[in-house]
């Protein structure tokens, strides 16, 4: 029987969860649209539950249909309802639960590629536009201070545009946990005040990139650790933090070539 309510007590904690850009109590987290339930099901992440709108069957219904081939529950909710678990203007009638992987740091340093490490970007554009540029410019995996705009946001997911469901991430981590794990790696921050121009560093060796929030920047345990780079520019005094963290990917990946 579809769920016909929005005071059903289920959908109830769906809509809080994406409310707050928060998992669900029990770890999962709610995506939403036919992009992220597709990348979810192509990659490691466990898809639990899809709630589909009846219009969104009619739209989707080998998408739904391939969910239900792989013993996920699917759950029928009226239009109405459905419209009070979605964040976005132009629902598509499509909200997938997702358990993401329990990563490791090993999964995380195990490529020779550069480590991301967001530090305090709470702005889930800006965070999931670096996950975007990490995947394409072959980081090793992405490290999310506890200041961080969580993983389970939903426009972080989307503007992500299902990176995040292809490279191993950790989150919620301290300043210390992350500089006590990175090993051999060297430590690099973005900062617009950088003692050496990006363009004059060696990224050819395994490295890990600091990108701070564009109000406060790389936090001060940070810079007391890294070796602070710059890009130079012209006219504007700093870059946002998502651009200056892809020219910073792109220059890596230019140099290993």
């Amino acid at each position: 029987m579809p769920l016909t309510s929005p005071h059903n007590p289920q959908l109830q904690k769906v809509r809080r969860a994406v409310e707050t850009g928060r998992p669900l109590e029990d770890g999962v987290i709610a995506a939403e649209g036919p992009h992220l339930l597709a990348e979810a099901l192509a990659s490691a992440w466990q898809v639990e539950q899809v709630f589909y709108s009846p219009a969104a069957w009619a739209r989707h219904q080998e998408l739904i249909a391939q969910a239900e081939r792989r013993r996920v529950e699917i759950t029928e909710v009226a239009e109405r309802p459905f419209k009070s678990i979605s964040d976005t203007e132009q629902n598509q009638g499509l909200l997938a639960l997702l358990r993401p992987p329990a990563f490791t740091w090993t999964q995380l340093l195990e490529s020779p590629g550069p480590l991301v490490i967001l530090d305090g970007i709470q702005d889930p554009g800006n965070a999931g536009a670096i996950v975007r540029s990490a995947e394409a410019f072959g980081a090793a995996g992405l490290a999310f201070t506890g200041g961080c705009v969580r993983i389970s946001n939903g426009k972080l997911l989307r503007a992500a545009a299902g990176s995040l469901f292809r490279l191993p991430f950790l989150e919620n981590l301290s300043s210390a946990d992350i500089i006590g794990s990175l090993g051999h790696r060297r430590l690099f921050a973005l900062t617009a005040s950088g003692r050496v121009s990006l363009a004059e560093t060696d990224l050819r060796k395994p490295f890990a990139l600091v990108v701070g929030s564009e109000g406060r920047g790389v936090s001060e345990a940070f810079l007391s650790a890294a070796q602070t780079l710059s890009i130079r520019t012209q006219g504007v005094e700093s870059l946002n933090a998502a651009i200056a963290c892809s020219i910073a990917l792109f220059e890596a990946r230019r140099q290993s070539k």
